[in-house]
């Protein structure tokens, strides 16, 4: 039997060269201005430094742990702009730059990593679920939101479109498999949107998948495709057609943004162990920033006034995200129970009760009773 179909070169859509030069793509054109384009810039450079930020705080130990975004800014911001208001994204745990653009304040996603939060904002009010640290189960939970947005006929023009953030490492798993094929059965208004980094946790790429990812949506009968994941312009214009193409009915869309995880999977982690030096600098010079940065500059859309000014909002956006984290309040012990569960429950209201008897038992507790 031939594989040679399962080796063929994968399109990569890109609007955006690492040279900072811009193209349209007659599939995916975009019609975007400079003002939007240093909006985008802006945002790529913020999010980096809250990134930076949280990953030396863990350093510090103010956060027990950190989930490092970057080189995937651009697939995220790119994405993230894409969405439109009424639409609900279901994250993983590495989605900072989603949440950015989706109004989540970066206190509220450190909160959740110092421990000082049990969820950390209202997914309803953000169109924006919270984390999820079970590999792939978000693929599901997307597509059962999807089926209620069709069942409750909020489809359409003005309709609602949802969209799954997952890792290359969550298409080895079931849960993603089985949303793929509910979403396609049910043709649910979902995009699944794979960043592939090339990397899950130590496994490369080769050992998850025969072929390119974008190319299992075929065999769910539905659409995919390879867009560049550091080019913002082009993750944004590929995430609104599927997003389009979602939220009027046509099903979903599997896309699939090929990046590259500059840093370390988790602050746990050392990539240095399994990867090698001249893999990581390749990369680099794909620097999702600093393309769009380039094209700025030969464009004459930004002077230096401009990049300064970006850095010195990013320096006031790291010593506020420095001083929130160490000022947050310990959560109340019985916040644990809140919101559990949509309805009163009488099992969590007896194991509250008898939890708060069990605090309360340490209270006026002398020297002796403490120890």
């Amino acid at each position: 039997m031939s594989h040679i179909a399962a080796h063929e070169e994968p399109e990569l859509i890109q609007l955006l060269t690492p040279e900072g030069e811009l193209t349209q793509h007659p599939d995916y054109p975009l019609d975007i201005s400079a003002e939007e384009i240093r909006a985008l810039y802006r945002d790529l450079v913020l999010v980096r430094r809250v990134d930076s930020e949280a990953i030396t705080l863990q350093r510090q130990g103010e956060l027990g742990l950190w989930v490092s975004l970057l080189g995937q800014e651009a697939a995220q911001i790119g994405s993230g702009r894409a969405l439109r208001e009424g639409d609900m994204a279901f994250p993983s745990y590495r989605e900072h730059g989603v949440a950015w653009c989706r109004g989540i304040q970066p206190r509220e996603l450190l909160s959740m990593f110092r421990g000082a939060s049990n969820g950390g904002w209202d997914p309803h009010e953000h169109g924006f679920h919270l984390y999820t640290i079970v590999i792939g189960s978000q693929a599901l939970h997307a597509t059962g939101y999807a089926m209620g947005v069709q069942r409750d006929g909020a489809v359409g023009e003005d309709g609602t479109a949802v969209i799954s953030y997952f890792g290359d490492g969550a298409t080895s798993q079931g849960d993603t498999n089985e949303a793929f094929n509910f979403a396609s059965v049910n043709n649910a208004p979902v995009v699944f949107f794979c960043q592939n980094n090339q990397w899950a946790i130590s496994e490369p790429l080769e050992r998850q998948s025969r072929v390119p990812i974008y190319r299992r949506a075929a065999g769910f009968g539905f659409p995919g495709m390879r867009v560049d994941g550091n080019d913002v312009l082009a993750c944004l214009a590929v995430t609104r057609a599927a997003l389009e193409n979602a939220r009027t009915g046509n099903g979903p869309t599997l896309v699939e943004a090929f990046t590259y995880r500059m840093g370390a999977h988790t602050t746990n982690d050392d990539p240095n162990r399994y990867r090698d030096k001249a893999e990581l600098d390749e990369w680099k010079a794909k620097d999702p920033i600093l393309r769009v940065r380039r094209y700025l500059e030969l464009n004459g859309l930004a002077d230096d006034a401009f990049f300064a000014s970006i850095e010195e909002e990013a320096d006031s956006v790291g010593e506020t995200v420095r001083a929130q984290c160490r000022t947050m309040p310990d959560p109340e012990p019985l916040d644990i129970f809140h919101e559990v569960y949509a309805e009163p429950n009488v099992h969590i209201d007896q194991q509250r009760s008898e939890f708060a008897d069990y605090l309360s038992s340490f209270e006026g507790a002398g020297a002796e009773g403490g120890r």
